[in-house]
C-alpha cells in the first residue's frame, strides 16, 4: 500500500530535483555575473591608471619630476608609487621615499615584454616590495620615431581592486579573490576558500584566455565543495575569482520546504491513513478473522465455523464459505480415513489372532506326537520345534494385543517369552530361576521373529546343558547402545567347554538368526562361572525407545 502511494512522493522528489538543478544553475550564473562586474570595475580602474601613466610619460622627465610624481601619488587614490624607467631599465624618477622597485628592472619579465613591443603590462609586484600587495602597471614609452624609450610604471594597491562580496545577489558564503597569470592568489577575502585553487593546476587560466570567463567546481581548504567563477581582468595577467559553497544534496529542502517537502509528505500520509482506515474496516479485520479460523483448522478443530463473516463484503463471504466447505470436506475425509484405519486394524488383529491360533494348534499337534514317541532324541527334537513355534505364536499374540499392531516393545515381549520358556520346563526338571533386564525398544515383526528364535535357541541350550542335572539361575539382559543392541543369556552352569557341540543344530540356527539381524553371535565364559550367549545386532532404524526410564538411562528388570 505504501508502495502504491509512493508516486506522490516521487513526483515531489522530481520537482525538487528540477528546482535543485535550477538553483545550481542560477548560483553559477550569479557568481559569473559578479565576477564579470568586478572585473569590469577593476578594469576601469586599471584603464584609468594606464591613461594616467600614458599622459605622464612625456612629463616625467626633468629636474622636478620626483616632487610632481609624489604630489600625484598623494592625490590619486589607490596608488603606492609612480616611476619613470629609462630604456636601459634604470629608474630615472620616482614618487616615493621607499624603494618600491629595485634600482634596475632590466632583467624583469615585464620590462622585457615592454621592450618586445607590448604597450601595457600588468603584473604582481615583487614579494615584500612594497609592504602590502600591489600590482605593477607599466606603459611603454617611445620616441617620435617609435623607438623604445623606457616605461612609465605605477604601483596600484591590490586592496583598491579587491572585489566586494557584500552584493545582495551573491549566494551566501561567497568569497572573492584576484589571481595572477600562474593562478596564484594575489589577494582574497578568505584564503581558505581558495586554498585548493592556489595549490592546484590553474587550468581555468587557459580557459579565460580564450573565453575571458570560466566556471568550475573544486574543494576548498576545509574539504567543502565549492563553485568557482573566473573573469579576466587584464588580459592574461590578472583574473577575478568568485567562490560560493556548492549546493548540497539536502539544499533542495531549503528551497521551498512547504511546497517541496511538507505538501507531498502530507498528501502521502493523508492518502495512506485514508486507505489504511478504509481497508482496516472493510478488508483487514475480516482477513484477520478468517486467519484465526484457519489457524484453528490447522490445529485439527473443524467444528468452528466462520459465521460472523455473514456481514462481511461479498468477497470475504465467498472466502468464508470456501473455508466452511473445506472444513466439512476434511471432516468427512477424516471420518472415512479413521473408519478405514479402524477396519484395517481390526482385520490385522484378526489375522494375527488366527495365525497365533493356528500356530498353537500346530504346537498342540506336535505335543501329542511328542508324547507318542519313545525315542528320546526324537522327542527332544519335537520339543525344540514346539518351543520355536510357541515363540512365533507369542509374537502374533503380542502384536494383536498391543496398541500398535505394527510394532511390539522388545522389553515386554522378551519378558513374557522367557517366562513361557522357563515355565514349560518347570515340571520336568530341576528348579530354574530367571531374571530379565531389558531396555524398551519398538521392533517390527521382521526383526522380532529372528530375535525371538535366537533367544529360544540360547535358552534351550542352557536348559539342556547347564540346568539339566542341577537347575540354576538364568539371566537375560537386553541393552540398546545407540546404533547397536546387545542381547545376552547367562547361566551358572559348567561353562562353554561342556555346553554344546559347536556343530549342533542349535548353534547353526543361532548363527543364521544373527545374520538375519545383521549381527553376530558368540558363546563366552561368564566372569563368575557359566556361559554367556551374546547376540550383537544393528538397532532397527526409526524405532526408538518410548519408555521414560530408558530416556533417563535406566532399564526395566523382571525376576522369576
Amino acid at each position: 500500500m505504501a508502495l502504491a502511494l509512493l508516486p506522490i512522493l516521487l513526483l515531489g522528489g522530481f520537482q525538487a530535483r528540477g528546482d535543485f538543478r535550477e538553483q545550481a544553475a542560477e548560483r553559477k550564473a550569479d557568481l559569473l555575473l559578479a565576477a564579470e562586474r568586478s572585473a569590469t570595475e577593476a578594469r576601469a580602474k586599471l584603464d584609468s591608471a594606464t591613461l594616467v601613466l600614458t599622459v605622464l610619460s612625456p612629463e616625467s622627465l626633468g629636474p622636478f619630476c620626483g616632487p610632481r610624481l609624489g604630489t600625484l601619488v598623494d592625490r590619486l587614490e589607490g596608488y603606492d608609487g609612480l616611476y619613470r624607467i629609462s630604456s636601459n631599465g634604470a629608474i630615472v624618477c620616482r614618487a616615493e621615499a621607499q624603494t618600491g622597485l629595485s634600482a634596475s628592472v632590466t632583467d624583469t619579465l615585464w620590462f622585457e615584454r615592454l621592450k618586445g613591443g607590448e604597450d601595457t603590462v600588468i603584473v604582481r609586484s615583487l614579494a615584500g616590495v612594497p609592504q602590502h600587495p600591489a600590482l605593477i602597471v607599466a606603459v611603454r614609452a617611445q620616441r617620435p620615431m617609435g623607438t623604445f624609450d623606457g616605461a612609465m610604471v605605477g604601483l596600484i594597491d591590490l586592496a583598491s581592486l579587491q572585489p566586494r562580496v557584500d552584493d545582495a545577489s551573491l549566494p551566501a558564503g561567497a568569497q572573492a579573490a584576484l589571481t595572477d597569470s600562474s593562478g596564484q592568489i594575489l589577494t582574497a577575502t578568505d584564503m581558505a576558500a581558495f586554498a585548493t585553487v592556489n595549490d592546484g593546476d590553474p587550468s581555468f587560466i587557459e580557459q579565460t584566455r580564450s573565453t575571458e570567463t570560466a566556471i568550475f567546481e573544486a574543494r576548498d581548504g576545509t574539504g567543502q565543495n565549492r563553485v568557482y567563477a573566473v573573469a579576466a581582468l587584464a588580459g592574461r595577467d590578472i583574473q577575478v575569482l568568485f567562490s560560493a559553497p556548492a549546493p548540497g544534496w539536502l539544499s533542495w529542502a531549503r528551497l521551498n520546504p512547504i511546497g517541496l517537502v511538507l505538501m507531498p509528505l502530507a498528501a502521502w500520509l493523508t492518502a495512506f491513513i485514508a486507505v489504511m482506515t478504509v481497508s482496516e474496516r472493510i478488508i483487514i479485520r475480516w482477513l484477520t478473522y478468517l486467519e484465526r479460523v484457519a489457524s484453528i483448522y490447522a490445529k485439527g478443530r473443524f467444528t468452528v465455523r466462520p459465521t460472523q463473516a455473514a456481514n462481511a463484503p461479498s468477497e470475504i463471504r465467498v472466502l468464508a464459505n470456501t473455508l466452511d466447505e473445506l472444513a466439512d470436506t476434511i471432516q468427512a475425509r477424516d471420518a472415512a480415513l479413521n473408519e478405514g484405519l479402524a477396519e484395517k486394524d481390526a482385520l490385522m488383529r484378526e489375522i494375527h489372532h488366527r495365525v497365533k491360533n493356528n500356530l498353537q494348534i500346530i504346537s498342540s499337534l506336535l505335543s501329542m506326537q511328542q508324547r507318542a514317541l519313545t525315542d528320546a532324541p526324537a522327542k527332544a527334537a519335537l520339543g525344540d520345534t514346539r518351543q520355536r513355534i510357541s515363540a512365533l505364536a507369542l509374537i502374533y499374540r503380542t502384536l494383536y494385543q498391543s496398541d500398535n499392531i505394527r510394532h511390539a516393545d522388545a522389553r515386554d515381549f522378551l519378558t513374557e517369552l522367557i517366562g513361557q520358556l522357563v515355565a514349560s520346563e518347570a515340571g520336568r526338571g530341576h528348579l530354574v530361576t530367571s531374571s530379565v533386564q531389558a531396555d524398551s525398544l519398538l521392533v517390527d515383526p521382521d526383526k522380532l521373529a529372528p530375535l525371538a528364535l535366537w533367544l529360544v535357541e540360547a535358552v534351550t541350550n542352557a536348559q539342556k546343558h547347564a540346568f539339566a542335572t542341577r537347575g540354576g539361575d538364568l539371566q537375560v539382559r537386553f541393552t540398546v547402545e545407540g546404533e547397536t543392541s546387545v542381547l545376552e543369556v547367562q547361566d551358572n552352569g559348567p561353562g562353554p567347554d561342556q555346553a554344546a557341540d559347536s556343530g549342533g543344530v542349535g548353534r547353526t540356527l543361532m548363527g543364521a538368526f544373527a545374520k538375519q539381524l545383521r549381527g553376530s553371535a558368540e558363546l563366552i565364559p561368564a566372569p563368575c562361572g557359566g556361559t554367556i550367549a551374546r547376540l550383537v545386532f544393528a538397532t532397527p532404524e526409526a524405532l526408538t525407545p518410548t519408555d521414560p526410564h530408558d530416556v533417563s538411562g535406566t532399564s526395566g528388570a523382571v525376576s522369576r
